[in-house]
């Protein structure tokens, strides 16, 4: 009997096409989770720096100097910047035909900026503000859209007035702001002119420009219409003016005796600091340049940190009531989710209770903040699975919305 020879079948391994690995490795890293975590890293990493070169004496200092007229100081100056932001962001949301009332949109913002304080990444809270916002709307893309202008309004107020502050008030940058706005104001003009060209030289897609322009009419409405946008550059000022005067009382809690007008172009540098993605809930780039500003205005780098941080402390002060929005609405929850495990129990109610959403039991919070900030926000998730849709108002029904960001995410149109 003659042996049979057994071929052995030879599978296609793919090669690797060159330069498909440094794509992948970048893409890999543009990824939320990925640039999440790289920022609280570097966040971390300036934070340690800092420390290590100026050491914790004057820190430690200025944070035994906060006293009870400090945090009641703070949590006045928090109420006034949280109302004012809560009225930009309704006023926002009913130029994009969306109703908002003011006491919701208040306690959502609470929550909002509590959430931004105390976990990693510093946009959290914004994430699932929008998200419910338009989940409850029935709207999800305008409720995003809404917190995107709103947020942004506050954004190009700081850029505004910090420049003119920067270009007129004693500053470390005041010389090299006026020698670069020329530069600046040019770049501008060139960019804007290259656009246009490409735009007016590009073939007519109506599909490609409806989104644009859609935005563009929305952030027109929302912000600059004749209806919302003094109310919306009033608002804007406010928040500003709360947000600097929390960084003077910060400076005079820290024990620093300058003058305002030597503080408020610092102050200024600091919360442009704060919008780099480079954070461990804003603490990081804002205590860095802090140290920077104040070494270079003659009051100490020492003196730049510990003020920085107590700010920092200052301000999650003034998000603390967004801690009793987020027991508020767990609770609230959990009583809804018994009261409808005993209607469902009871004989006969089934005809009653038949579109009535199952809500699992979610367990009791922890002591600490941080505990039952995320056990309130896991509640919220679990009740919205099963909820049904509210597409007329933000709180007709008593179980708030709620989303799990991704990653901390940031929000741009695009990616409505």
């Amino acid at each position: 009997m003659s042996a049979r020879t057994v071929e052995t079948p030879v599978l296609d391994t793919p090669v690797p096409r060159p330069g498909s690995a440094p794509r992948a490795l970048l893409a890999r890293l543009g990824t939320p989770a990925v640039r999440t975590r790289l920022g609280s890293a570097a966040g971390v990493l300036i934070l340690t720096v800092l420390l290590w070169r100026l050491g914790t004496g004057v820190l430690l200092d200025g944070l035994r100097r906060i006293d009870g007229p400090a945090v009641l100081a703070a949590l006045g100056i928090g109420l006034v910047t949280t109302v004012f932001s809560a009225w930009r962001w309704a006023l926002v949301a009913r130029g994009l035909r969306i109703r908002l009332p003011l006491g919701p949109a208040v306690a959502d913002y609470y929550r909002a900026l509590f959430l931004n304080a105390a976990l990693p990444g510093g946009v959290l809270g914004d994430v699932h503000r929008a998200v419910r916002h338009g989940q409850s709307t029935g709207d999800l893309g305008r409720g995003v859209r809404s917190v995107v202008l709103e947020r942004a309004a506050g954004q190009l107020a700081l850029f505004a007035a910090g420049a003119v502050m920067l270009l007129t008030m004693p500053s470390p940058v005041r010389d090299d702001m006026r020698q670069a706005v020329p530069l600046v104001g040019l770049a501008a003009l060139g960019a804007c002119a290259v656009v246009l060209a490409l735009r007016m030289n590009r073939p007519a897609s109506a599909r490609r420009d409806r989104a644009p322009r859609r935005l563009l009419a929305e952030a027109r409405e929302g912000l600059l219409s004749r209806r919302n946008g003094p109310g919306v550059l009033l608002a804007s000022l406010v928040v500003l003016a709360g947000y600097l005067a929390m960084f003077v009382l910060a400076a005079r809690v820290a024990g620093v005796g300058a003058a305002v007008t030597e503080l408020l172009p610092l102050g200024v540098l600091a919360l442009l600091a704060m919008a780099l993605p480079l954070n461990v809930g804003g603490w990081g780039p804002r205590e860095g340049v802090a140290a920077w500003a104040f070494g270079a205005a003659g009051l100490g780098a020492g003196r730049g940190l510990a003020v920085a941080v107590v700010y920092g402390v200052l301000s999650l002060v003034a998000s603390l009531p967004g801690v009793i929005v987020l027991l508020a609405r767990w609770y609230t929850g959990l009583r809804a989710g018994r009261r409808t495990a005993t209607t469902a129990a009871v004989p006969g109610a089934r005809k009653h209770t038949a579109y009535a959403p199952s809500v699992p039991s979610p367990s009791a919070p922890a002591a600490a903040v941080a505990s039952a900030a995320s056990v309130a926000v896991l509640s919220e998730v679990s009740i919205e699975k099963y909820a049904p849709k509210e597409s007329t108002r933000l709180t007709r029904s008593s179980l708030p919305f709620s989303a799990e960001p991704s990653e901390g995410r940031p929000m741009t149109p695009e990616s409505v």
